[in-house]
């Protein structure tokens, strides 16, 4: 990961905007630079993973304008030779240097272009103005807000802008600003060009496929690959679908396993995290890292997160924490997620305190995790969806707001320790195939949850049987049932029934309804006073669908979690 900052404010003094950049110098410990242009102050703290030489080293300048780019710029190299063809003096090895060409070039029609998990801010020198973008899921942070003078302000982080916007918000996922306006460029919900190209619910093999790399498939995307018509394919039954599935997240994959850093794999034990371990391992020609995290007493997934990378023969490390450690880490865990959210922060503790040790103990800087699959294939209460339209609705939901919560974890928790996240369940060519799917289909009508993807890989025995159809647990649960009760357990010994009900009463916007949310609020307030809108509301299931009106986000409590914590 990297931090990204700029300051519409040209007066704004060197000392101050310098001040601010280094409150996400943990995003980026490699190299820190900041510059002045005419309409303000962009800076930039690097972790150094594509083309890490200096000469990688942002902001990016050329006749006036400059940019930076917190990001992974996939199949980048084709544009680059393109653009190269056409005069620009490009210096580096960094994916991140084509953007300020490409700007020049197409202006912002070029986000259109980028295969990418990237968030940006660019400054046209000529207009005298910042534009910014995120990518369409959201997987790298960009926050922006005003000072008191409406001088906007874009970061990486909200600890940036702390003290200085009046109202910290998180940028839109699939926009560009430009002009004071958000333009929507990409929507993810829709099914993309899967939507456009004839494809029709229920019916696979329409408009493009890739077909024949290896094991998998190989087709590129976002003008670094070509897209190969498959008109010829005749079977449109599920078989076809899971053979897009398979395909696609294969090639998602493969597209991040390059770096030029060492690259390790969170490894849960449950299906999707163990699905991209198994997909890599057998790309790879030498045993990949695996790591995984348990409670001391309790841990749910360790002894099946050990079966699989004993199955793929991966070096494998075991970190084990115990209730005290879940008690120290909360607080520099709210702080560095800028989350009050329950669900988010109880899944944040282990990945969070793994990463820590990842940090030191070995040279691993890339970390590959299965984030996204269970809002595209559906969660252990969709289960409960009271039709196809219903659980499409709330995939689209969830995908819209994943920005706020599995994809902020994953981004704070690796990135505070100087490391960078990458979700290849995330991949926008899988992700728009995957919201083309007829809804009716991914529906659990089959015994078990999320079937489409665990029969797309029932062929290849990248992973054992067992833990391919093996029931979903929730993370924070998986890491040991302990860990939530432990939580629970400190919040009530921190408020009686009548400071709980008094506290409560403090806040009107996502107001807390258990101690425990209390007293995570509480400790947000403390770094983050009077932003909670940063994050829409609570994450939790649907309670408009019967089983699902709980009052507690883990899947825990619903009447379907059967062999889920075993």
């Amino acid at each position: 990961m990297c931090a990204i900052l700029t300051y519409a404010r040209p007066d704004v003094s060197e000392e101050f905007f310098v001040e601010m950049l280094g409150r996400t110098l943990s995003r980026g410990p490699d190299m820190s630079d900041h510059i002045k242009m005419n309409g303000g102050w962009i800076g930039f703290n690097r972790l150094s993973i594509m083309g890490p030489a200096p000469t990688g080293m942002q902001p990016f300048t050329h006749r006036g304008n400059a940019v930076v780019c917190n990001g992974e710029i996939y199949g980048f190299e084709p544009l680059k030779e393109y653009l190269a063809s056409l005069g620009y003096p490009f210096e580096s090895g960094s994916d991140c240097e084509i953007l300020m060409p490409l700007y020049e070039t197409l202006g912002t029609a070029m986000f259109r272009l980028l295969d990418a998990e990237f968030a940006c801010v660019i400054y046209d020198g000529e207009s005298n103005e910042f534009i910014a973008a995120r990518d369409p899921i959201g997987i790298r942070p960009l926050y922006y807000g005003y000072d008191n003078d409406g001088h906007i302000i874009f970061a990486s982080e909200p600890k940036n802008m702390v003290g200085v916007a009046k109202e910290i918000k998180p940028f839109p996922p699939g926009h560009f600003y430009k002009n004071g306006e958000f333009v929507s460029y990409r929507d993810m919900t829709t099914g993309g060009v899967y939507a456009k190209t004839g494809w029709q619910p229920g019916v696979a093999g329409q408009g493009r496929h890739l077909s024949g790399v290896g094991n998998a498939s190989s087709r590129k995307t976002s003008g670094s690959l070509t897209l190969q018509d498959a008109s010829g394919i005749n079977d449109e039954g599920l078989d076809a679908i899971c053979e897009g599935i398979h395909d696609r997240l294969i090639n998602g994959i493969k597209k991040r396993l390059t770096a030029d850093q060492p690259i390790g794999f969170l490894l849960s034990g449950g299906l999707d995290s163990s699905l991209v371990c198994g997909v890599a391992a057998r790309l790879s020609d030498t045993p990949i890292e695996t790591f995984a995290i348990g409670m001391d007493i309790d841990a749910i997934d360790l002894k099946y997160a050990r079966q699989v990378a004993d199955y793929i023969h991966s070096n494998h490390h075991e970190v084990i924490i115990t209730a005290d450690d879940v008690v120290e880490s909360l607080e520099p865990v709210i702080k560095a997620l800028a989350t009050y959210d329950i669900t988010t922060i109880r899944a944040s503790i282990g990945m969070y305190l793994l990463c820590k040790w990842i940090r030191e103990n070995t040279d691993i800087k890339v970390l590959l995790t299965g984030e996204i699959s269970d809002e595209l294939f559906g969660y252990k209460y969709t289960d409960f969806a009271p039709s196809a339209d219903a659980f499409q609705e709330e995939s689209k939901k969830r995908i819209r707001e994943l920005h706020m919560y599995d994809v902020l974890r994953a981004d704070r928790c690796i990135s505070v320790n100087s490391l960078e996240a990458r979700v290849p369940f995330g991949d926008l060519d899988f992700v728009d195939y995957v919201m083309a799917i007829d809804p009716e289909k991914k529906l659990n009508s089959y015994g078990i949850g999320k079937y489409l993807l665990r029969h797309a890989f029932e062929k290849d025995a990248l992973i054992p049987h067992e833990i391919l159809m093996r029931e979903k647990a929730a993370f924070s649960d998986a890491v040991g049932h302990s860990l939530r009760d432990d939580l629970i357990a400190e919040a009530e010994k921190n408020y009686t029934d009548e400071a709980y009900e008094k506290g409560i009463e403090k806040y009107d916007h996502a107001k807390p309804f258990t101690k425990e949310s209390l007293f995570y609020r509480d400790i947000f307030e403390k770094y983050y006073p009077g932003q909670s809108k940063m994050v829409d509301d609570f994450w939790m299931p649907n309670k408009n669908w019967a089983g699902c009106n709980v009052n507690d986000p883990s899947a825990r409590v619903l009447s379907n979690y059967g062999a889920s914590g075993e």
